[in-house]
């Protein structure tokens, strides 16, 4: 083969490979000393890094990677926005799920979520009739579709998703009570 040809199938394979849309597999990072939390455990989840963080009573533990319900990464208004609320929750049940694996649910609307539900309703910023909507959970994701949360695809309905093996290493030491912050 002339050296022009393979010169130009060198080119047009590059070509091609620079086309592929490349996606970054998150991870886990953990602490490396303990293989399990010590003491009391309570979860940070950040919007803005898409990560869920676990602390303990010797401070970070691990970070797993996480996706939501919209790109707006603002606060939940009202029913219906497919937003996550913020604001400090707990987890009050923790059972399988026939769609998204597990269910880690929380307490979602809490008093202050009602507060500033009803605020906002004063002012103006939500129609009169909205609902403050409820069900907020941490859960897996479709089995085999953990390519959603390394891709960024937010699509819950403002619940916090994760790739189903995270799920089952982190429901074996969050019990029922467990403290989760979400915040921007």
């Amino acid at each position: 083969m002339k050296r022009q040809h393979i010169v130009a199938l060198l080119l047009i394979s590059c070509a091609g490979l620079a086309a592929f849309k490349t996606i970054e597999t998150r991870v886990i990072k953990k602490r490396f000393f303990h293989n399990e939390p010590t003491g009391t455990v309570y979860i940070i989840v950040d919007k803005s890094d898409y990560e869920l963080q676990v602390y303990d009573d010797e401070g970070w533990y691990a970070t797993y990677p996480v996706v939501f319900g919209n790109k707006d990464q603002s606060d939940k208004m009202m029913e219906g926005d497919r937003k996550t609320p913020e604001g400090t929750f707990k987890i009050i049940s923790k059972r399988p799920h026939e769609k998204w694996h597990k269910m880690l649910m929380l307490d979602y609307p809490t008093q202050e979520s009602l507060q500033k539900f009803n605020q906002r309703k004063a002012k103006g910023s939500i129609p009169k009739n909205a609902k403050i909507g409820g069900g907020i959970a941490i859960h897996g994701t479709w089995p085999n579709d953990n390519i959603v949360v390394d891709d960024f695809t937010n699509w819950t309905n403002g619940c916090i998703a994760l790739k189903n093996d995270d799920l089952d290493e982190l429901e074996t030491f969050l019990p029922i009570g467990t403290k989760v912050i979400v915040r921007r």
